[in-house]
Parts: C-alpha cells; sequence; structure tokens
C-alpha cells in the first residue's frame, strides 16, 4: 500500500523489509549549520534539527550514514539510490558514506543540477549555481532506461530543415541503407546477395542493399515517410537513393549526460507550495523515469513537501515518504489528494496518534487492512470469501477485525468457527501448545465477550487474543473548528470579496489551515491554499452558489473539515 509515515526516517527504515524497495530518493538536510533548515518549525523536525547538529561534519556524516546503510538493505539488487546534497558535504558524503556502503564500483554518476543563475553576491565570491545528485546502484544490474532531453534550436535548425507542409512538421532525411554486420546486409546464400538486395519501384538497392525488408519499406511508403528523388521535371530521378524521412516531432530527443541545466527551480512556479526547498516535479520525474519501472516501490525517506510521492503516484509507481514533521506529512496528504482521480490507488497515512470519529467512519475494508498492518500483520487481499478471516499474523494465526464497540458473545462463537476452518492444523497445534488461535482487534468488548474468551481458555484450553485498537495505535481527539466570514463587498472587477477567518481548538496546538474554495463532496478535498498559518484568506466570487472547504490540522496531525454553503446574488447567504 502506498503510504506517508510520521517518524523517524532511522527507526521506520529498520521496520522495512529487506531488498523491498525499487529506488530511493533523499533530500536530506544539508549540512549548512543555517537555521533555515528547520523549515516546518513543529515539535518533531526542530527535535531532529538539534540531534543533526549537536556536532560537526563527523557527527552530520554518522547520522546520515546509518540512514544509508538501513537504505541499501532494503533495496532490491536491481536497485538505485539518488542522494541529493549541496557542497558542503558532497566529497564527504560520497567518500564516507557512498563508497563504502555501496561501493565505488556502483557510482553511476554525479549529477550537477543547475537551480539557478547568479545573484548580485557573485560580484564579491564565486557563485554556488549547482547542487550534486550522487546516483549509485547496488548492483551491476540495475534498471536503467536512457533520458533523453529537448534538441537545441541549433540542432534543429541545422537538420530539420524540410517540410512537406502537410502538417506532420520538419524533417530530417536519413539513409536508408542495411548496416554493415548482418541483418539486411548479411549475405543471402541463395542469391549471393545482401538479404536487403531488391529494387523498389525502379530504385536500385544501395550496395549493402536496404535497411528495411520489402513489407516494412512498402508500409514505410503508405505511410508517406519515404522521400522519392525527382528530376526537375518531377519525373522519377533513379540515379539516386530513397531516403527515410525522420520527423522532428516523434524523435526522442538529445540523449543527456550528467549535467542538467534544462530543470528551473520551482520559486517563480505554480508548483510553489511555500516549502523553501521544494524541489521541482521535472526534476523527480527525470529521475524516477530513468530508474524505476510502473508499478515499481519508490521510497522518499525524507519527504518534505511530497514532491517524490507526487510525482511517483503520478508515474504510476508504488510509493513510501517518510518524515519527522507532521507538517511535511500532512502537506504532502493534500498535495496527492489534490491530484488525485478515480483511477488513482488508494494511499494510507501512518501517524503517532489517530482520532477515533475518523476511524469509526473510515471505509471497512481500508480499516481492516490498516490496523492488521498497524498490528504487524498481514492483510487479507479479499475482500469477499474470506471465511471470516481479514488477515494473519506473521506466524500465520487469523486475525478478524471489527470497526465497532462492545463486541458481543456471539462474535467470538464465530470466530472460534473461523479459526478452525481456517487452518485445522495450525488451529490444533496452537491449542495444544497453549498459543492463541486467533486475534480479534476491535475498538471495545462487551462483558459477554471478554467472558467467553475467559471460559473457551479456562475449559477448553482455546486462548483467543482480544486487542483493542487503541492498544494497537494512540487514540487522540481531533481539532475543534469554527468558521466565520466578513462581507467585504465589491472589488474593482464587480466581484465580491468575502474574509473567511478559521478558528481551530486542539490540546496539541494548531500546526496550519487549508482551504478548497470550490468544494465538491464527491471529488473530494483539493486544496487551493496548502499552508496557512494564521487561518484568515479572502476570495473573490461571481454571482452564484459556492461550497467552500476549511481543513485545520494539529500537531498531532489530526484533522476536521468544515464546510460553508454560499449564495451570492448581490447579498451573501450562508446555508
Amino acid at each position: 500500500m502506498n503510504k506517508l509515515i510520521l517518524g523517524d526516517n532511522l527507526e521506520i527504515l529498520k521496520q522495512i523489509d529487506s531488498e523491498s524497495v525499487d529506488l530511493i530518493y533523499l533530500d536530506p538536510p544539508f549540512f549548512s549549520n543555517r537555521n533555515y533548515e528547520v523549515i516546518w518549525g513543529d515539535k518533531g523536525e526542530i527535535r531532529s534539527f538539534e540531534d543533526r547538529w549537536s556536532g560537526g561534519i563527523d557527527h552530520y556524516i554518522a547520522w546520515l550514514k546509518e540512514r544509508v546503510e538501513q537504505m541499501h538493505r532494503i533495496l532490491k539488487s536491481t536497485g538505485s539510490i539518488f542522494l541529493h546534497c549541496d557542497w558542503h558535504a558532497n566529497a564527504y558524503i560520497r567518500v564516507l558514506i557512498l563508497d563504502k556502503i555501496f561501493g565505488e564500483n556502483n557510482l553511476k554518476g554525479e549529477i550537477i543540477w543547475k537551480r539557478h543563475n547568479a545573484h548580485n553576491d557573485a560580484k564579491n565570491k564565486l557563485a554556488v549555481l549547482t547542487d550534486t545528485i550522487w546516483y549509485y546502484s547496488k548492483s551491476n544490474k540495475f534498471t536503467y532506461n536512457p533520458i533523453y532531453g529537448k534538441h537545441s534550436e541549433k540542432y534543429k535548425s541545422t537538420f530539420y530543415k524540410y517540410d512537406d507542409n502537410d502538417g506532420r512538421g520538419k524533417y530530417r532525411l536519413a539513409d536508408m541503407s542495411a548496416p554493415l554486420g548482418g541483418g539486411m546486409s548479411a549475405i543471402n546464400k541463395e542469391t549471393g546477395k545482401p538479404n536487403g538486395w531488391y529494387i523498389y519501384k525502379g530504385y536500385q538497392p544501395p550496395e549493402n542493399g536496404w535497411r528495411y525488408s520489402p513489407e516494412t519499406m512498402e508500409k514505410l511508403d503508405i505511410e508517406g515517410r519515404v522521400l522519392f528523388p525527382k528530376r526537375k521535371d518531377g519525373s522519377p530521378d533513379y540515379s539516386k537513393r530513397l531516403s527515410l524521412k525522420r520527423y522532428l516531432e516523434e524523435q526522442k530527443g538529445e540523449i543527456l549526460g550528467n549535467v542538467w541545466e534544462d530543470i528551473q527551480n520551482v520559486q517563480s512556479s505554480k508548483e510553489r507550495i511555500g516549502y523553501p526547498t521544494q524541489k521541482p516535479e521535472a526534476l523527480l520525474e527525470r529521475i524516477i523515469l530513468c530508474a524505476s519501472n510502473e508499478n515499481n516501490v519508490i521510497l522518499d525517506p525524507f519527504v518534505g513537501g511530497g514532491t517524490t510521492v507526487a510525482v511517483a503516484d503520478k508515474l504510476k509507481r508504488n510509493w513510501i515518504g517518510i518524515d519527522q514533521s507532521v507538517q511535511a506529512i500532512k502537506v504532502s496528504e493534500l498535495r496527492l489528494q489534490k491530484q488525485q482521480d478515480l483511477l488513482s490507488k488508494p494511499f494510507a497515512i501512518q501517524l503517532h496518534k489517530y482520532d477515533y470519529d475518523t476511524l469509526r467512519s473510515s471505509n471497512a475494508f481500508e480499516f481492516e487492512s490498516w490496523i492488521i498492518q498497524q498490528f504487524g500483520g498481514i492483510s487479507n487481499t479479499k475482500q469477499r470469501n474470506d471465511l471470516g478471516i481479514d488477515g494473519k499474523t506473521k506466524e500465520g494465526i487469523p486475525i478478524q477485525v471489527k470497526r465497532s464497540d462492545n463486541i458481543g458473545r456471539n462474535v467470538i462463537d464465530n470466530f472460534k468457527s473461523a479459526c478452525e476452518r481456517f487452518d485445522s492444523k495450525l488451529f490444533e497445534k496452537n491449542q495444544i501448545e497453549k498459543k492463541p488461535i486467533g486475534v480479534l482487534i476491535a475498538f471495545t468488548f462487551g462483558r459477554g465477550a471478554i467472558e467467553e474468551v475467559a471460559r473457551l481458555k479456562n475449559h477448553d484450553d482455546l486462548i483467543i487474543e482480544l486487542k483493542k485498537v487503541d492498544e494497537i495505535v494512540l487514540i487522540a481527539k481531533k481539532p475543534k473548528l469554527s468558521v466565520s466570514f466578513n462581507d467585504l463587498g465589491l472589488n474593482s472587477k464587480e466581484l465580491r470579496d468575502i474574509e473567511f477567518i478559521a478558528t481551530g481548538e486542539s490540546e496539541a496546538g494548531i500546526e496550519f489551515y487549508a482551504w478548497d474554495f470550490n468544494f465538491d463532496q464527491q471529488k473530494g478535498f483539493k486544496a487551493d491554499i496548502l499552508i496557512d498559518k494564521i487561518g484568515k484568506q479572502t476570495y473573490s466570487f461571481k454571482i452564484g452558489s459556492y461550497q467552500i472547504a476549511i481543513k485545520v490540522v494539529d500537531n498531532e496531525g489530526l484533522e476536521s473539515l468544515e464546510v460553508l454553503h454560499l449564495k451570492i446574488n448581490g447579498i451573501v447567504h450562508q446555508n
């Protein structure tokens, strides 16, 4: 399952199975000893910041190295890692971390990304315009797809100079003779001529024969891709060879090396979400396309503003994002929600604490799968015909989940029978060894259920383990949210300005607000404003009816949603 995980990435990486990830991209905090590295400003990030800078470069390298060691373990043998850094520590990172863990021979490239142009400070010192992205594979057999960039204007004007004005654009002419070394240039034993030796529409073959078979040649001809040389009077010129038309729009572009100058940063981009070290989607798209294929697993252990997981999701990859900041996880969640559609895969959020009301009202199958994974078990992929079993522990003990309170005795009776049907030999073995025959997970258990479990244990030597949800994950209260508004009247464009004021309350403290000014219940929350620390926004409306949704997120990552229904016909009405 695609998931965003809140927590220390070192501890979470230790829990991920070995050789289960295809590609890792990490953009750890740069070694610059500046306070701007504290980006979100929440407790988790500040604590991590203090740990990271308690020593000098040796401490920073040790902090990063133990995380990269875990990343090496969880990478598949065909996997790769891309580590993004700057000049402060790139040499240390290569020599002391990557060469030692992955091996010098597995260095596949030092990518130099030019992220901006020189500013005024370049008058006083040599400006640093680039970042380094170290690219290592785990073995000598790794996934690699060549990278193509756009053709330069000079290249296009020099080579693509023909145009038939048929709407297909400009093209260049390519030789149609067969290259030496086999294929159509190989000598046919029966004729003593190359395999591509045939006359096509009166045009003699080249010395090595044609590059294409007669069938392919005819197909190219029908598609209008063959240029037939003619004399000035328009008659065929059989003294010249045929040429292939290669259209510019169909070419992949120039193959790229390790210097990337064609990807701009996001400072003035529509992608910008207010995250200071946010990387452009084009950068992550290039890396993901280069070193993975569809349905591969992509991991970003410093998810930050969510660019890696957002791009991986668009490119039909599976993904895991980790961060110690609540705000990073929640902003990434909102970003993913905004871009997802009906065909997108669902994803899970793993926090420190969870809201009871949200869990109780969530999709039943998704909740079953999620809580079993939180328990450390393996969820059942079937939604039907599961014989009453929703998953199993790593030892194979069946698990059943009830998304309800006050579970009664009848559930225990049915679950006991389901466990025996599931695996009768395991059932008998666990009974003899006095181990649980099954695990039942619910929010709370009634007196009847508790008494029946005790009776089965005392009289039948059958142990059923009852596990409450709040014993698996911490349950907390979600924040309260109230919203008011002020009608500011018509503006210069004859639109009505409305000022909205959101007020959140939480014992944990409020992190931020998010706004959707075109809320659609069926499509879900699609944030127009991702990060609002104050809770105040002004928006302009035409005459009509609107739904405005506001989310508040607290320091535990819990959230509340309020929806305003406004009707504007010269005067504002709230429903």
